[in-house]
């Protein structure tokens, strides 16, 4: 066992047998020497309550195109070097965490940042009112909305509302981790946890599909890996290759489960010149080349449920239509493309696709980008959490909103949203690996970074006697350096606060 962060003094009871009653959570495990207790987080070691999970520090260097560090080991000890301290950052990983909540922060921190003191409250949240919203890149059918999202058949959220190019769910809340069966709880923070961690979990979808989701990765659904999203709508991606068909074609489809586009009628043929074909699509028509509801949602062309694009066409008309007349039929990200030429009978006879169009479908394909799962944690900062930051929690409130107060977990940016308390999202792609925990209440351990000035700290009624200077923190941890990423903005930085 990596021994690192020794918990936050809270005077832990031992009972006659030399265990240790850890009191970081609502859970109260009495702990063995040498055990751990149900989060794997807090263990006992010589009749000690320790955190075993590094304190990660980020290093700022990057910041000032300095020459960049490497990576120190779990556990490596503090080698002392405080030349640059205001270039490192405490985030709240492997911090701790405060229970009863009225205690102080595991670590207030108190460092210079060009010349001014600065203050970072350092802890890692119990989060019961949280969960991650997911953003899956595909064309493929998921689900309809509302859906049940079941992990390892309990469920454990919904499908929500698609957006451009991605099926959208949300997993969590505190009606799944607390106000179902104990099971559903358990796998509700158990799915959370995997997720925001970036691992590998599989989902499945009432009346839909199975998709393995992990952060950063491509989606896979129903056991294919997706490879790329949409180009655009078909309304979107006729004006955006008009110009490409126009030599090479009479009439293109770009057939689509919420827009299919229709070259000749599209405003973007229009303007091009193209004579009107006859074709004659079954769906509901929106503005000229453009139709909805041509097919059922499905994981065929363009996320509808057909395997022939001919099944949307009707009788060509014969007062435009003639035979010899050239059709291309698409998807969105190029998947699936076919060209056909009338017959005698104005009927579509499948053809070799001419060269032109077919580099013209591999634009299609260069044009989508990769396909990824995103996974955003959001979680509600409670009273609770913030009297671990101050007497006086609202104080902390007003003063995130005023920005004075700058928001953080792990040291990746976060979004906090408007309105009461202090609700926040981040992305975990930007946070350190492996940053979240669990207690078995259930509830998901995050963290989360206060930083502000030092007299602004003071201002709140911050809890003072605890601030210790970026010096002191090796007194008290061991901890892990990670290079800060270059895409996050520095939580020091004066563009982050109103003065």
């Amino acid at each position: 066992m990596s021994v690192t962060t020794t918990a936050p003094p809270a005077g832990p009871v031992t009972d006659a047998s030399g265990k240790i009653r850890c009191d970081a959570c609502p859970v109260m495990c009495y702990i063995a020497d040498g055990k751990s207790g149900a989060c794997d987080r807090y263990a006992n070691v010589g009749g000690e309550l320790t955190r075993v999970d590094p304190l990660v520090v980020l290093e700022g260097t990057l910041e000032k195109g300095e020459q960049v560090v490497p990576f120190m080991a779990a556990g490596t000890d503090w080698d002392g070097d405080l030349v640059n301290p205001g270039d490192r950052f405490v985030t709240a990983v492997g911090a701790g965490t405060t229970y009863p909540d009225y205690k102080p922060a595991p670590f207030i921190v108190s460092s210079e940042a060009d010349g001014v003191d600065m203050v970072t409250v350092v802890t890692e949240g119990i989060f019961s009112y949280c969960g991650a919203k997911l953003k899956i890149d595909t064309d493929r059918h998921l689900g309809p909305e509302r859906a049940l999202v079941r992990f390892k058949g309990e469920p454990v959220g919904h499908v929500t509302t698609g957006e451009y190019g991605s099926q959208m769910l949300s997993v969590g809340g505190v009606n799944h981790l607390t106000g179902g069966s104990k099971k559903e709880g358990r796998m509700t923070c158990q799915a959370i946890l995997d997720l925001c961690n970036r691992q590998a979990v599989e989902l499945t979808i009432d009346d839909g599909a199975a998709v393995i989701v992990q952060a950063g990765k491509a989606p896979i659904v129903d056991g294919e890996p997706e490879t790329r999203m949409r180009v655009g709508c078909g309304s979107a991606t006729i004006g955006m290759f008009a110009r490409q068909w126009f030599d090479h074609v009479d009439e293109v489809v770009v057939v689509d489960d919420h827009i299919t586009g229709v070259l000749s009628e599209h405003q973007a043929g229009k303007v091009l010149g193209v004579q009107p074909t006859g074709i004659s699509i079954k769906g509901r028509r929106s503005t000229p080349g453009r139709y909805f509801q041509v097919a059922e949602p499905g994981t065929g062309w363009g996320g509808t449920d057909i395997s022939d694009p001919l099944t949307i066409l009707g009788d060509f008309s014969a007062k435009e239509a003639r035979p010899g007349l050239t059709l291309l039929m698409v998807s969105t990200t190029g998947d699936h493309a076919a060209f056909f030429v009338l017959d005698e009978a104005l009927k579509p006879v499948p053809a070799p696709m001419p060269e032109p169009l077919r580099l013209t479908v591999d634009r299609i394909q260069e044009n989508c980008e990769p396909a990824l799962c995103s996974v955003v944690f959001i979680g509600g900062a409670g009273g609770s959490l913030r009297a671990g930051v101050t007497e006086n929690p609202v104080k902390l409130t007003r003063s995130v909103k005023d920005t004075l107060t700058y928001v953080s977990s792990g040291g990746a940016p976060v979004y906090v949203w408007p309105g009461g308390g202090i609700t926040f999202m981040v992305d975990v792609t930007r946070m350190p690996e492996n940053s979240f925990g669990y207690v078995p209440t259930p509830a998901i351990v995050a963290p989360i970074e206060f930083t502000m000035r030092l007299d602004d700290y003071r201002t709140l009624g911050g809890h003072m006697e605890s601030v210790v200077p970026l010096e002191r923190v090796r007194d008290v941890a061991r901890k892990r350096n990670l290079l800060a990423s270059a895409t996050n903005p520095w939580p020091m930085n004066r563009t982050n606060f109103r003065w």
